[in-house]
C-alpha cells in the first residue's frame, strides 16, 4: 500500500509504502530516506510497534539522532573526516565534532529516494534508489544506491547495493531504535541480548575505534550468553565510561548462528538479526536529549568496521568501480 506522507519543505512530497499481511510481519517505509517507519508483528494476538516512530515527516526532517534512518555512504565514524585513497587525501564532511558520522549533514537519510520497484503476492518487496553524485559530502564517485526490502510472514530481508564510478568508501545500514515491549516508554535496556562474538573494538573519545581488537572475556561486553543488556554501571570500565554506556562493535565470528538475537524482558517477543561483519551496538543512552517524548530504544546495526578506510587491519571498506558493493540484513521475530 502505498500514501502520500506529506511535503518537505522544498515542496517535494514523499510517500510511505506499507508491506506485509494482517496476521504476520508489517513494514512501512519512507521514499525520504528510506526511513524504517514501523516494524510491527501480533503478540499474543495484539499487533506490536517494535521500533521507535515519528507521527510527522517535519519531525523526521528535524530529527539528528537518525530514526529509522538508512545511515551511508559510510555508517558510523570516520576519524578526522578524512581518508587517503589512491593516495589522494580526501576530506568528507565533519558532522560530530572533528569526526564524520553517518554519511555527513544529510547523507542517505535525508534524501528522496525513487520507488524502482513494487510487488505483491507471497513475497512483498519494494526497491528503492537513490543517486548521490560525486562530490556529495566529500566523497569521490557517482555512486548508484538501492535498498530491497522484502516482507515474509515472520522475517524482513534487506538487501543494500551500490555501485560506483570511482573509487569510494561505502558502508550502508540501517538504524532503527528497538523497544520490543509493548510500551515504548519502558527502558528499553530492560531487554535482553545475546551477541554471539568473542570480540569487539574498543573507541578512545570521540567514539573513533583504537584499531585494536579486544577480548570480551572477563569484561562488560561478553554478551555470548543471553543477559539483561543494560550495563550495571557506567564507572565499571574505562570503555563503558568513555562512551557513557554501549556505543561499539562487536567482530562478529565467522561462524555465529546469528549476528544477535534481541528479547523483551518478559521474553514474549525475540528478534534474531543476521548481518555483519561487524554490529555495532548502542543503548541509547543519549536518545532522550533530543526527543525526550519518543521513548526509550536502543540500537543494533549489522555493518562494516567504523573507521575502516583509515584502519588497514579492519576488513576493507572501499568499493571499486564498477564493482557491486552487496550487504544483507535480516530481521526474524518469534513470538510466545
Amino acid at each position: 500500500m502505498r500514501r502520500a506522507f506529506g511535503m518537505l519543505e522544498d515542496g517535494r512530497n514523499v510517500e510511505a509504502i506499507t508491506l506485509g499481511e494482517q496476521h504476520g510481519l508489517q513494514v512501512e517505509v519512507l521514499t525520504y530516506g528510506a526511513i524504517l517507519r514501523r516494524l510491527s508483528y501480533p503478540v499474543r494476538g495484539v499487533r506490536r510497534d517494535l521500533i521507535l516512530h515519528f507521527d510527522r515527516l517535519e519531525q523526521y526532517e528535524r530529527d539528528r539522532a537518525y530514526v529509522g534512518s538508512l545511515v551511508g555512504r559510510f555508517g558510523n565514524r570516520i576519524a578526522g573526516a578524512r581518508f587517503e585513497l589512491d593516495g589522494i587525501a580526501r576530506k568528507v564532511t565533519a558532522n560530530e565534532g572533528a569526526n564524520h558520522l553517518h554519511g555527513g549533514a544529510l547523507g542517505f537519510g535525508k534524501r528522496v529516494w525513487r520507488v524502482l520497484d513494487i510487488a505483491g503476492s507471497e513475497a512483498p518487496r519494494v526497491v528503492l534508489g537513490y543517486l548521490s553524485p560525486d562530490g556529495e559530502e566529500g566523497y569521490p564517485g557517482n555512486v548508484e544506491a538501492t535498498v530491497e526490502l522484502v516482507v515474509k510472514p515472520n522475517a524482513l530481508s534487506i538487501i543494500l547495493s551500490a555501485r560506483s564510478d570511482a573509487a569510494t568508501p561505502i558502508n550502508l545500514t540501517y538504524h532503527p531504535y528497538f523497544n520490543l515491549q509493548a510500551d515504548p516508554h519502558q527502558p528499553a535496556t530492560e531487554q535482553r541480548l545475546r551477541i554471539p562474538a568473542n570480540h569487539y573494538l574498543p573507541v578512545v573519545a570521540g567514539l573513533i575505534p583504537t584499531g585494536q581488537i579486544a577480548t570480551v572475556e572477563g569484561t562488560p561486553f561478553d554478551f555470548r550468553a543471553s543477559r539483561r543488556l543494560r550495563p550495571s554501571s557506567v564507572q565499571a570500565d574505562p570503555q563503558l565510561t568513555i562512551a557513557g554506556g554501549y556505543d561499539h562493535c562487536w567482530v562478529l565470528a565467522e561462524n555465529a548462528d546469528c549476528a544477535c538475537e534481541l528479547s523483551s524482558p518478559n521474553r514474549d517477543v525475540t528478534l534474531t538479526m543476521s548481518g555483519g561483519p561487524g554490529l555495532q551496538f548502542y543503548n541509547g543512552q543519549y536518545l532522550a536529549r533530543s526527543h525526550p517524548m519518543l521513548g526509550s530504544g536502543v540500537i543494533l546495526e549489522p555493518q562494516g568496521f567504523p573507521n575502516a578506510p583509515n584502519e588497514p587491519g579492519f576488513p576493507p571498506a572501499v568499493l571499486q568501480a564498477g564493482e557491486l558493493y552487496r550487504a544483507g540484513i535480516e530481521y526474524r521475530l518469534e513470538a510466545q
